[in-house]
């Protein structure tokens, strides 16, 4: 269905919400795209806001709508037309409506086309991005990664049309190979869900303690074991080591966690080396995006494996969302300014 569109205010522009399984984050954007204001609420898609009388609307997405009021309803009323563009979660099939995957590679304009529409009962309806499905014999998805790639590619300047090697590290960390407008494939590693699970549901946890600040030197040690000559022995043998290094008294109790991350970041960056270096084309711009301290970790890990220093990138997502919102044509992109009629040297003395 095409996207629907609105007279709105000349100084608005979108509402644009990034929805996971967690968090909701909304972004109240001007006509050029400037991010004015931005707000945080936990309601994602697995905790909802419950109805105020605590029984649950029987209507479909009643409880998502409650979210976005409280969240930024107050900008729904102060301009009512404002076009709304989600990604994440909230479009997959537990969200609010699914909004379906579109297979590899893919572009901008292909996303901007596939856009799923949520109708609400008052105002502006909701459009949300469609995720990405990699076939093959292992198949891999993202949803929400995809738009924060489209964010990075608007970003980077000048523009090139050279592939680009984008980590998006997380819970489930994305490296994604990108050229301008386009996403052409990528790998996931659970890794940060492997942290938590080892770390807190794991005899490993038992014998770590919280440290006061990051410990770089543990998390190194880490890195270097991980790309050692007992890396043969893989993963699921080196974890191993946190324990063992702790009984020993080689590794205090505070430096066992950042010892684990070393590790597993280590195999995630190594993996992905060998897995580039059977890409026929090597990437020449690499970026990171995320959590700015994780970035720094994985920064120091693609170095430590050969990679070339990263460039950090910032707003990707709502970004991202303001570049779909240009090309599924939701807003306008803003009329240069004129240049003005007389140059220099043009007025007679």
């Amino acid at each position: 269905m095409a996207p629907v569109r609105y007279l709105v205010p000349a100084e608005a522009g979108l509402i644009a919400l990034d929805w996971g399984t967690s968090a909701l984050r909304a972004f109240r954007m001007d006509a050029t795209g400037t991010v004015q204001e931005t707000r945080h609420r936990p309601w994602g898609i697995m905790n909802l806001p419950p109805a105020a009388n605590g029984v649950d609307d029987p209507e479909p997405g009643a409880a998502f709508e409650r979210a976005l009021q409280d969240t930024c309803g107050d900008w729904l009323a102060a301009a009512p037309g404002l076009p709304l563009l989600a990604c994440g979660m909230v479009g997959s099939a537990q969200g609010w409506r699914e909004a379906k995957y579109l297979p590899t590679p893919t572009s901008l304009d292909a996303l901007a086309r596939g856009l799923t529409l949520v109708a609400r009962r008052d105002g502006a309806p909701l459009h949300i991005v469609p995720g990405l499905l990699q076939q093959g014999a292992l198949p891999n998805v993202m949803r929400g990664e995809e738009t924060q790639v489209l964010g990075v590619l608007a970003g980077l300047a000048p523009p090139t049309d050279a592939p680009v090697l984008i980590g998006l590290p997380g819970t489930h960390s994305k490296w994604v190979l990108a050229r301008q407008g386009h996403i052409e494939q990528f790998h996931t590693f659970m890794t940060g869900e492997v942290f938590a699970a080892l770390s807190g549901h794991t005899i490993l946890g038992k014998t770590m303690q919280a440290a006061a600040a990051p410990d770089d030197d543990a998390f190194a040690r880490g890195l270097e074991v991980a790309r050692s000559s007992d890396a043969a022995l893989g993963l699921l043998s080196h974890i191993f080591s946190t324990r063992t290094l702790g009984l020993t008294g080689a590794l205090a109790p505070t430096a066992q966690a950042d010892y684990l991350s070393g590790l597993l970041i280590g195999h995630e960056v190594a993996s992905l080396s060998r897995a580039q270096g059977q890409t026929p084309t090597t990437p020449q711009t690499l970026v990171l995006c995320g959590e700015p301290d994780l970035c720094r970790r994985y920064a120091i890990a693609l170095q430590t494996c050969g990679f070339a220093a990263p460039t950090i990138a910032t707003q990707a997502t709502a970004t991202g969302l303001w570049q779909i919102a240009l090309a599924a044509g939701l807003v306008v992109a803003p009329a240069p300014a004129p240049s003005h009629p007389f140059t220099a040297g043009s007025l007679a003395a």
